[in-house]
């Protein structure tokens, strides 16, 4: 396939981080919330094993901060996700599915509270503060609905911890997973949250001075220098051997969090009003499809993204990668649930396929890829 480029204008947003990015050798990039999401530097593979040894930085502004505040902002968060967000403390994030009235996902962001009256949604790629300030006026809430000026940058990888500590202090280190504190940077306070889209560890650093972008980029790579620090972004390889979802790709609002195996993050029995927990309790236990997890013991050229079974259609490859570490090929699939019954193995480009669970147990991978 030849070779495409991405055409920049203003409907693609900048960040306040850009112009470190470029100058750290970008080669990819693609759009998220309308905005430029670096994707590799050296390349897919490289970057793999550097963030699974060392430690990057992640220009991950395209995360957009929806903000809501006002006496009904708690109200209106709870309106939209079915998970219970009333136990949240004031310095917590929780990842948390947004729902509409029929139970499909629209986005699947992590909710932060700053006060009762404040909160972030911390978004995937969907246009969530149209819908969120949608609900707000039919419900006729005192709520203010806007996209902050917060850019946030991501810290991964195995020492991510030991850096973001030389820049923001010893307190980083007691900061709990999807816990924040509020720490300065050249005199100005801004959230410090242990989290981020790899499971490699790290921290998200909430920006709300787009004037000191350049200057937290430089003194982390000031401060890096021993640890080999450098640029990186959502790696697509280390994210699928993780078990982590990228909205757009492996779920969209077609589907259900019992679909995509997000029913821990949902509370179906609790006394809260949110308006797609009616569809979700009659849903349960009935939905006809499973995200699921295939497994090649070689690279496969996937090209058709339909599964097909006896000359019936059966499922759908939503996101795939091979696997550095355990040398297979890894994809994660949506496939219908009367097939997963009396299946344990999928055909697919000529190559036998094992159904796993997902996230990946890599004692069970290591078997059946031999």
């Amino acid at each position: 396939m030849a070779d495409k480029v991405l055409s920049i204008s203003r409907r693609t947003r900048a960040t306040p981080f850009s112009l470190r990015v470029e100058a750290s050798g970008v080669r990819g990039y693609t759009v998220y919330n309308h905005m430029l999401l670096p994707t590799f530097f050296e390349s897919n593979e490289f970057d793999y094993w550097h963030l699974c040894s060392d430690v990057q930085v992640w220009d991950v502004s395209c995360e957009r901060q929806v903000e809501i505040r006002g006496p009904d902002s708690r109200r209106l968060v709870q309106l939209m996700t079915p998970r219970d967000i009333s136990r949240c403390k004031d310095d917590q994030g929780l990842y948390a599915p947004l729902c509409d009235r029929n139970g499909g996902i629209v986005n699947d962001p992590v909710v932060i509270k700053l006060t009762d009256d404040h909160w972030w949604i911390s978004i995937a790629d969907s246009d969530v503060a149209l819908w969120a300030d949608g609900l707000a006026q039919g419900y006729g809430l005192d709520a203010r609905v806007r996209e902050a000026d917060i850019w946030p940058l991501a810290v991964q990888g195995p020492k991510a911890e030991v850096l973001v500590a030389r820049v923001f202090g010893e307190e980083v280190l007691g900061i709990r997973f999807f816990r924040y504190k509020m720490l300065p940077f050249r005199g100005r306070e801004m959230m410090v949250m242990r989290s981020g889209y790899s499971k490699q560890g790290g921290f998200e650093i909430y920006l709300n001075d787009a004037t000191l972008a350049e200057p937290l980029w430089d003194e982390l790579f000031d401060k890096g220098q021993d640890l080999n620090v450098r640029a990186g972004g959502p790696n697509l390889m280390e994210r699928i051997e993780s078990g982590l979802l990228s909205y757009g790709n492996d779920m969209t609002r077609d589907n259900t969090p019992f679909e995509c195996g997000l029913e821990g993050f949902i509370d179906l029995d609790a006394d809260i009003d949110s308006i797609s927990l009616p569809a979700l309790r009659k849903i349960r236990g009935n939905h006809e499809k499973q995200l699921m997890g295939l497994v090649f013991d070689q690279m496969l050229p996937i090209d058709d993204f339909e599964i097909e079974a006896d000359g019936s259609l059966v499922g759908d490859i939503r996101s795939h990668s091979w696997s550095p570490r355990h040398s297979c090929y890894l994809a994660m699939a949506m496939i219908n649930r009367k097939f997963l019954s009396k299946h344990s193995k999928i055909d697919l480009n000529g190559k036998t396929a094992h159904i796993v669970d997902l996230p990946f147990d890599f004692t069970t991978v290591r078997e059946v890829s031999k």
